[in-house]
């Protein structure tokens, strides 16, 4: 259903100071035979308990330094909910699947596998899929709701910013012809590659979801159709619009939404 949370205003005008650790670090993946940089927010003082874990996934031409340096509220977030955030590499156009015959482009086995054990070995960090979510906006947008779904035993939240929910309306965009072959010759790999077609493996109830879009933004009907027929899957989850388009003054508006919903469900899930 379509939500507005509207404490959202009483929440930013909380006066408070973050102290939350920036680092970048390089985790080593296997999978692709380098090391992928990562941004890694910690919040301060959260003594002796284990945190839950949010990773935060960039869109297309981006990098793992977007968030914090576009969006830098992320860090006063991070503190207020007590969350840690995990900001991978995604690389160029790679929408974060894995593609067999290029070993530079194992980004589902990176980030659902390969980096949630880095940081549940190195971090003061929950290890259970009820305090894991992942969420990302445009490109990771659809890549964080393609990994929570494939991953049911990873992840229990997944949400999406501005995704790109159905590939297959942009047949020559963004890279995506390059890492499956052209949509006109590979439809059934198109369809085994984009969140729309993959909503039949989502138990209901099994996977906590927000979705948000801006009105203006050229893929605000491929998530209202999303939208719509996760309704007659009876599949529940928070649908949000607001005014705004593809940007980063939408973004960074969306992510304070995006971070209540992730607390709402973690807070729910540590009772």
């Amino acid at each position: 259903m379509k939500i507005i949370l509207s404490f959202l205003a009483f929440l930013c005008c909380l006066p408070f100071s973050h102290a939350a650790t920036v680092d970048t670090i390089g985790v080593p993946s296997l999978a692709m035979n380098k090391e992928i940089k990562t941004v890694v927010i910690q919040p301060d003082d959260v003594g002796n308990r284990s945190l839950p874990t949010l990773y935060l996934l960039h869109g297309y031409s981006g990098n793992y330094a977007d968030w914090v340096k576009k969006a830098p509220a992320i860090k006063e977030l991070a503190d207020r909910y007590k969350i840690l955030i995990v900001c991978p590499d995604g690389g160029y156009g790679s929408w974060y699947w894995d593609i067999p015959e290029d070993g530079d482009f194992q980004y589902e086995t990176f980030v659902s596998t390969e980096l949630v054990a880095y940081i549940e070995a190195n971090y003061p960090v929950a290890n259970t899929k009820e305090q894991r979510g992942i969420t990302g906006l445009s490109m990771g947008g659809h890549g964080a709701l393609y990994l929570a779904i494939k991953h049911p035993d990873v992840f229990g939240a997944a949400g999406s910013t501005a995704g790109g929910v159905d590939i297959r309306p942009f047949p020559d965009n963004w890279d995506m012809a390059k890492r499956l072959g052209k949509f006109s010759q590979n439809p059934e790999r198109w369809n085994a590659h984009t969140v729309m077609e993959l909503t039949h493996l989502i138990e209901p109830g099994s996977l906590a979801l927000f979705i948000d879009c801006g009105q203006q933004d050229f893929f605000y009907q491929v998530n209202c159709a999303l939208h719509e027929k996760l309704d007659y899957l009876r599949i529940p989850h928070r649908f949000l619009v607001m005014p705004g388009g593809h940007n980063w003054d939408y973004w960074s508006q969306s992510i304070h939404y995006q971070m209540a919903f992730f607390s709402e469900f973690f807070t729910k899930r540590d009772n």
